[in-house]
């Protein structure tokens, strides 16, 4: 065999090696364009290295080096076109080199074949093809020039782990061409004289490999034969997957800013093609985990594509197909509204949760992002839900767990609902209805959903504020019901968008609560009330006072006189006891609470009434105003006033400190128009700094401790304050 053709062979064996990588990688990517690359990249790394196998090493490294970075943008470019990815080709290529492997390692499988997604395969294959052909072909090391496409291609199965099948075949048609590449390095006998001493050195090298190769399948092998069967490591649990920040960790507490501002444009939406009705909801976001205190986002998003995996559809529900494009407005954050469930997405980068069916982009929510969402909306068959049964077990443990401390008032009203109600659908009734027939909905209610919010909500004096709420309390209030009941719950939040298209405006925002029942799925309730007037909730659920600590002592029996011949004498009753120290005491404790009680709710309204006037009374300037004030009281509230001798945008900084709270800019810019231009403010930019002033603000206040947050409702402190200024 003539020293050509070896080295032919020992090349065309490292490129089917580095090759075979890719099609084991490409077992969790969609489509095999991926596949395709790291061929490309094997086969022109591995030629590269034998066509200049005669040139000095200085100049094959930088020649390969060149190609490398053609081929790259070669493969960026084909990617990004088959993904429709927006943006420039240098755009593109700093994005994926910065971030690819941890979006490899977050994305969601089956994995689409984007920019930073295949960047480092590629250049990973090139670079093992390179290595390997240096050692193996030029040096004549075949062994040792194994190595680089073994790493490869054992890094290519860690980073699938159990996320595919065995790669069974693939592996064997690996070691048949680590095998091949080494048997064609062995030279035939009957070489000339000069060349002997060499022939016999490689003959010893070979044989000498042969031999290491059939004691590592010796030593390792059964070790490996007993690894077959078991888990492999998943890499992906060592690198954290996007997060929702703090404004999108509890979308709930958003609610009651919206509806204070009902007006606000949040985003706007085509006709939804394939909806039935006028009204469409679009999904923001799924609260699972409750603590007692907040309604938080559960969800783990992956990196995804373009189309997204089909989720598991409940046997007894209809599917209807609807397409509807997006464009971002006024909303904040980082979820994306959709219409459930979503399966394809283009326009814009998403991370994906496969248990909710929720959307998250790369980075904050921009005016003007616009993308398209084909959905498959899900109806269950309403007919089925009497007969329904719920599911338990550790499946469905998180959507039934509620924080400790769960108020006596609404156990008992629990236990009263779930009475005489043992089908889950007749509990999930019996809760939706007492809700909507007791409860009123206001715009100017005060955000919060912690036990003794819901408890105020529930059962808290009506010319106090209490019995009324935003959807925020409503949807709360009945997932917390449902779950003490035993029914597996979870709060929704998002908006009622028109199916012709238009404007999705603040006052859009809704909240609604779901019930998962065995083949159907989460099914929506809607515990908002029916009427205009609704029940005290007095009339129809007291909650029963405590029962007191110690019985009442029996009456002592009446004595016997014993006769006497004396005429009785006739005692005046002695007067009787007036009421105890106790009794006293707790009479005028009472009457404390019940006073501090008032004075709470009286100071709860006129914070409220003095929050409508700031940001809403007035010319522009006044709003803007207002919106820095109550900007400057949370910072009081939280323990940390702005010093005086701070400029605005200083403030803004010094408020900004805290990493994860919404930005300010609006805010600096209205309240520096009002020193410097006065009257030239704007509706526009008054709603926009009042947005942003009212979001920090629910935000900050998120932060706290649940006793913080009851405190901050009551503290007087703004009132005070206000007046000063």
């Amino acid at each position: 065999m003539t020293r050509w053709v070896r080295a032919g062979v020992v090349a065309l064996a490292l490129a089917g090696m580095v090759a075979l990588s890719g099609v084991v990688l490409g077992r969790i990517f969609a489509g095999a364009l991926l596949t395709q690359l790291v061929a490309g990249a094997a086969a022109g790394s591995v030629g590269v290295g034998l066509a200049a196998r005669r040139l000095p090493n200085w100049v094959v490294a930088p020649l390969s080096a060149v190609l490398l970075a053609a081929y790259t943008v070669l493969a960026l470019k084909i990617s990004a076109d088959r993904a429709e990815t927006a943006g420039t080709l240098t755009e593109i290529a700093r994005d994926s080199l910065v971030n690819g492997i941890p979006r490899l390692l977050t994305a969601l499988i089956p994995v689409e074949a984007t920019p930073d997604t295949v960047v480092v395969p590629v250049i990973a294959a090139w670079l093992a093809g390179l290595a390997g052909t240096e050692i193996a072909v030029r040096a004549g090391r075949v062994l040792l020039g194994l190595l680089p496409a073994t790493a490869l291609y054992a890094g290519a199965l860690y980073v699938v782990g159990p996320n595919a099948d065995t790669a069974r075949w693939t592996t064997l048609v690996f070691a048949g061409l680590a095998v091949g590449a080494l048997a064609a390095s062995a030279r035939a006998v009957g070489q000339p004289t000069v060349e002997a001493v060499r022939g016999v050195r490689v003959r010893v090298s070979a044989a000498a490999a042969l031999v290491i190769v059939l004691g590592l399948i010796a030593a390792v092998g059964p070790w490996i034969g007993g690894r077959v069967g078991a888990t492999p490591v998943d890499p992906r649990r060592y690198v954290e997957p996007p997060q929702v920040d703090s404004l999108d960790e509890s979308p709930l507490n958003r609610i009651s800013g919206w509806a204070l501002r009902p007006r606000d444009p949040l985003l706007k939406v085509s006709p939804a093609a394939g909806a039935k009705g006028k009204v469409v909801r679009l999904r923001l976001a799924v609260l699972p985990d409750y603590d007692g205190v907040t309604w938080r986002v559960g969800a783990t998003y992956r990196n995804a594509g373009r189309v997204l995996p089909v989720l598991q559809r409940p046997p007894d529900t209809t599917v209807a197909r609807v397409r509807q494009d997006v464009t971002i407005d006024g909303l904040a954050g980082r979820l994306l509204p959709v219409v459930p469930t979503p399966t394809e997405v283009a326009g814009a980068r998403v991370a994906f949760d496969a248990a909710t069916g929720t959307l998250i982009g790369p980075d904050r929510l921009s005016p003007g992002l616009t993308y398209s969402v084909t959905s498959e909306l899900q109806t269950p068959d309403l007919n089925l839900l009497p007969t329904a049964e719920t599911p338990s077990g550790d499946a469905v443990a998180r959507y039934l767990t509620v924080g400790a401390g769960v108020p006596d008032e609404i156990q008992r009203l629990a236990d009263e609902l779930a009475q005489d109600n043992g089908a889950a659908y007749d509990r999930a009734m019996a809760i939706q209805e007492f809700i909507a027939e007791h409860y009123r909905r206001v715009a100017d209610a005060p955000s919060g959903h912690a036990y003794p919010n819901l408890k105020f909500f529930l059962f808290g004096p009506r010319q106090q504020g209490g019995q009324a709420g935003t959807s925020e309390q409503f949807a709360a209030s009945f997932a917390l019901l449902a779950r003490i009941t035993g029914l597996p719950s979870r709060v929704v939040v998002g908006f009622d968008a028109p199916a012709a298209g238009g404007t999705v405006s603040a006052g859009n925002a809704i909240a609604w609560p779901e019930v998962l029942f065995d083949r159907l799925g989460w099914v929506a309730f809607d515990p908002m009330p029916k009427s205009k007037d609704p029940r005290p909730v007095e009339e129809d659920f007291r909650p029963k006072p405590a029962p007191p600590t110690t019985p009442p002592a029996p009456p002592s029996a009446p004595s016997e006189t014993p006769p006497s011949s004396a005429p009785p004498t006739v005692m005046a009753a002695p007067p009787g006891p007036g009421p105890s120290a106790a009794v006293v005491a707790g009479g005028a404790s009472g009457s404390v609470l019940l006073l501090l009680a008032a004075a709470a709710g009286a100071i709860v309204l006129m914070r409220q009434s003095l929050r409508r006037r700031r940001l809403s009374a007035g010319t522009p300037d006044d709003r803007i105003t207002g919106a820095w004030s109550e900007f400057t009281d949370a910072l009081r509230l939280a323990g940390r006033p702005v010093p005086p001798h701070l400029a605005a945008t200083e403030a803004a900084a010094y408020a900004e400190s805290d990493a994860g709270l919404p930005p300010l800019g609006d805010l600096v810019a209205g309240i520096n128009t009002v020193g410097f231009a006065p009257g030239s403010a704007d509706d526009g930019q008054a709603a926009r700094a009042g947005g942003q002033a009212v979001a920090y603000v629910d935000a900050l206040r998120a932060r706290r401790s649940w006793w913080r947050r009851l405190w901050w409702t009551v503290h007087p402190g703004p009132l005070r304050w206000s007046r000063r200024r």
